[in-house]
């Protein structure tokens, strides 16, 4: 898994994006990370028109604490810059489907 070091987006950018965003918060040494690779890129992947955002996290990074990440991998899904659902660990791919249909779908 590589995580992007230069392209972290500030939490106003975050607040003020427009449409289905997701926030993927880990690191490349997290085993907990490595495992669930395969099945967030599977279903976040598939996605059409989502913009997914893999942050990492760690000591000293304000954007995970914004959001009060405590454990890796957390999806943190966002419509309109509005949090609709996360994801902490996900195991099975049922439950990164519907924190995406919040944010594909939900009309509110």
């Amino acid at each position: 898994m590589t995580m992007p070091d230069s392209v972290i987006p500030e939490r106003s950018e975050l607040d003020d994006s427009q449409g289905p965003t997701v926030v993927e918060f880990g690191t490349p040494w997290c085993g907990y990370c490595k495992a669930a690779q395969p099945l967030i890129d599977e279903v976040i992947g598939q996605a059409s028109g989502v913009w997914h955002v893999r942050v990492e996290d760690g000591k000293g990074k304000r954007l995970g604490r914004s959001y009060q990440v405590r454990l890796w991998p957390t999806l943190i899904f966002l419509k309109d810059g509005q949090e609709q659902a996360r994801c902490v660990r996900p195991e099975s791919r049922q439950a990164l489907e519907t924190a995406l249909e919040r944010i594909l779908h939900n009309d509110s």
